[in-house]
């Protein structure tokens, strides 16, 4: 009699390939995020407008990459969290605490889980900060790039990158490499997200791809 698993196709005992672009930035007074809007499994499109950007409390997002489900849930989790320790101090969460508890969860379930989430945000103590978390990593950084798209800009964001760039330079930084990582990496497309968050408060922006730029090999 044949087994069980002799039967079953190829499919389900392969693992599923996943994509994504994020990317965050520093600037002096605030941060800004980005991702695109492709949610894939394997070789199928299962969402093309996903946004991979989500608020962890008023002033903090975080870009979600690896497992959507996954990287949602901890999300979640931590905004809950945020949510009661901001009501027993009376005051707004540091950014570094967020990215704190992302790491904490990220590294005691990492057998587990399938996700890497930037955390980036304003607060009153530092201003603008962006943390890389990883397996127990923590990890402040001017800028940071994740995702299977993000193989495909390292260099670009390595020579365009600078100290010192203003809110609109981070914003158009993101956008375009955003759009060379979309227009390279089958598995990162649609429209861009944009959140830029400062001591005002969090503004997000959707980007159609008709209307992002366009480059010489476009």
């Amino acid at each position: 009699m044949l087994g069980e698993s002799s039967i079953q196709p190829e499919w389900l005992s392969e693992e599923v390939k996943t994509g994504t672009t994020i990317i965050a930035i520093g600037y002096e007074g605030g941060v800004v995020l980005g991702s695109d809007s492709r949610v894939s499994a394997g070789a199928s499109v299962v969402n093309r407008v996903m946004n991979k950007l989500s608020p962890l409390h008023d002033k903090i997002y975080c870009a979600l990459s690896g497992s959507a489900a996954d990287a949602q849930t901890i999300a979640e989790i931590v905004n809950y969290q945020l949510d009661v320790h901001s009501i027993e101090v009376g005051e707004d969460p540091l950014v570094r605490s967020a990215a704190t508890l992302v790491k904490n969860i990220s590294y005691k379930y990492k057998e587990e889980l399938s996700a890497h989430l930037i955390v980036a945000g304003w607060d009153r103590r530092a201003g603008g900060q962006v943390y890389v978390t990883l397996d127990g990593l923590l990890s402040m950084q001017p800028f940071a790039v994740g995702g299977s798209g993000s193989s495909y800009i390292y260099g670009f964001v390595d020579a365009e990158y600078r100290k010192g760039m203003t809110k609109k330079e981070c914003q158009e930084f993101v956008v375009n490499a955003l759009t060379l990582a979309m227009g390279r990496d089958g598995s990162s497309g649609g429209v861009a997200y944009l959140v830029t968050i400062d001591q005002e408060g969090a503004v997000e922006r959707c980007i159609p791809g008709n209307e992002l730029p366009t480059f010489f090999d476009q």
